[in-house]
């Protein structure tokens, strides 16, 4: 499923661009003309401003001009003598035009407090009287102002000459409005060069940004992205197995809703590292160092899960992995099951032949007359007394009948299976499965224990239980005490530590299928239930398992 999975993303992802209907301009594109408009607009305006604020600082810098000029020359000592003399013009108009050219002005004029010229760039306005406003100079004070008068609208200033603080004269200085738009067409270039280069850096840059983008998301529409993510979201949260997208970094960038089932992930994990997530810290370790392999068995707090993971790839490059998750728990306990109805079944076959054999035994010593004998040697064997003891000790029917089937699977392979008098073990201990997971497997161990070929003899596996209590248990309950030892090699002091976790076993692979996994669970089972399983390598090995008896 997760290649399917896989496949189907990159290809989709590949195909995208040469099989999908084109339904207008890309995203890109549509991005590309967006920030067009964008730009266009802001270096309109910003134009606009520019020129309409230059204006206006060209204004105020003629009118700062202006001023200067008509200050130096009232206080000059010329005008101060002139005003004195006859005819004030022979002295004052040669003096106005000189400062009139050499300032660039359009004119400079000299008059009487009251207004009349005493000077003029036409000389034949001279002795009329001055057009605009000269109350506020005539005062002491200064005029600036934008005024049409004989040469059009201009921008003047308007100053007094002053004599012993005494206003015997007025100059204005003044530039027409045409000279000063001619001085600011002159930095239209400048204004329009600026511009221009914004406008080619920016349409630079979003051209970059659209080819970047286009890139990103394989020339691909708004609605076609959009399309695209609903069905992926879509299909990989309906898979049934667990998918987790891990970046080169391993950390996550998308999981579904089985995924965050089988690993109980908290709701935000997006952009964390894998394992900085809670997990069990072999998985954790596995998944960020990217060596999960294919199909490896792992267990979490209540589930085991099997993982795959693999590098995912587009156009030759690397972008991270790509884990799946199955769920074999309901499996493994399905299996489980199997196995004791499989070993219960060749149990009681096996004992057909032997319960025949035993019947025509009892028959013929019927017929000989002799009852008591018969009835002895019905009710005194050693499988019989087997049977009552499992029955009279071990409540749960399930596991009953499991140790019933391991008693047989024991006696095909020459190890006696023996249940230690005074055996209980009371109903409603543990969930069924749980205890046929704990005792099975231990059960399985100590068997293969026993029969192998380094081991001593005689071979034998020992199951017993007791109550024990008040102890450790819930609330104070008591607890139930369980012993499966067996006559085995033994299990060496330094792998005691160690032989709960997963992957530990002392078994060769079957069929290719690792090993290590059945004492982990019979440690994750007996934990769940609050106990605790400890072992003993003192002669052969034993295992105590303590589960709290919880009184109903």
């Amino acid at each position: 499923m997760a290649a399917i999975t896989v496949s189907f993303i990159s290809s989709a992802g590949r195909a995208a661009a040469s099989t999908r209907p084109r339904r207008g301009p890309s995203l890109a594109g549509r991005l590309f003309a967006l920030q067009a408009a964008v730009v266009v607009v802001v270096l309109a305006g910003f134009t606009t401003a520019t020129w309409l604020q230059l204006g206006q600082a060209t204004d105020d810098a003629t009118t700062r001009e202006m001023l200067s000029i008509a200050r130096t020359l009232a206080d000059a000592p010329e005008v101060r003598d002139a005003v004195d003399d006859p005819d004030p013009s022979a002295v004052l108009q040669p003096l106005a035009e000189r400062v009139r050219l050499d300032t660039a002005t359009d004119f400079v004029v000299v008059m009487s407090p009251t207004g009349q010229r005493w000077s003029h760039p036409n000389p034949e306005l001279i002795g009329e009287r001055f057009i605009g406003t000269i109350g506020p100079a005539a005062d002491g004070g200064f005029v600036t102002e934008t005024y049409t008068g004989t040469l059009g609208p201009s921008v003047r200033a308007v100053v007094p000459v002053l004599d012993r603080g005494r206003v015997v004269a007025l100059v204005s200085a003044g530039r027409t409005l045409s000279a000063v738009s001619r001085e600011l067409q002159r930095q239209i270039p400048v204004v329009v060069g600026v511009g221009a280069a914004a406008l080619g850096v920016a349409a630079a840059g979003s051209w970059l940004v659209s080819r970047w983008l286009r890139r990103a998301t394989h020339d691909l529409g708004p609605a076609e992205l959009s399309r695209m993510y609903e069905y992926y979201d879509a299909v990989l949260h309906a898979v049934r197995e667990g998918l987790l997208l891990l970046d080169g970094d391993g950390r996550v960038q998308m999981v579904n809703d089985e995924a965050r089932r089988l690993l109980a992930l908290p709701g935000d994990v997006g952009g964390r590292a894998v394992d900085e997530l809670g997990l069990p810290p072999a998985l954790g370790a596995a998944l960020a160092a990217g060596t999960g392999g294919s199909d490896e068995i792992y267990l979490t707090a209540d589930r085991i899960v099997v993982v795959s993971q693999a590098a995912a790839r587009w156009s030759g490059r690397r972008l991270g992995s790509v884990v799946t998750l199955r769920d074999r728990t309901e499996l493994r306990e399905l299996v489980t099951e199997l196995r004791t109805v499989r070993g219960v079944a060749d149990s009681l076959s096996s004992q057909a032949h032997e319960a025949a054999n035993q019947l025509h035994t009892v028959l013929a010593l019927i017929e000989m007359g002799r009852a008591e004998e018969a009835l002895e040697f019905a009710t005194g064997g050693p499988a019989q007394r087997l049977v009552d003891g499992v029955v009279a000790g071990i409540g749960t029917p399930e596991l009953a009948a499991l140790v019933l089937a391991k008693a047989g699977e024991a006696e095909a392979r020459g190890v006696e299976l023996v249940v230690a008098d005074g055996t209980a073990l009371p109903a409603g201990l543990a969930d069924p499965h749980d205890l046929v997971t704990i005792v099975g497997n231990l059960l399985d161990n100590a068997i293969d224990a026993a029969a192998a070929p380094d081991a001593p003899r005689p071979r034998w596996v020992r199951i017993g239980a007791e109550v024990v209590g008040p102890g450790a248990g819930v609330a104070g309950a008591p607890e139930v005490v369980l012993r499966i030892a067996d006559s085995g090699p033994g299990v060496a002091a330094a792998d005691v530590e160690r032989m709960f976790g997963r992957g530990w076993t002392t078994k060769p692979a079957v069929d290719g299928r690792a090993r290590g996994i059945g004492l982990a669970l019979v440690d994750r089972a007996v934990r769940r239930h609050g106990g605790d399983v400890r072992v003993s390598t003192e002669r052969g090995s034993e295992f105590v398992v303590r589960l709290p008896l919880v009184v109903t």
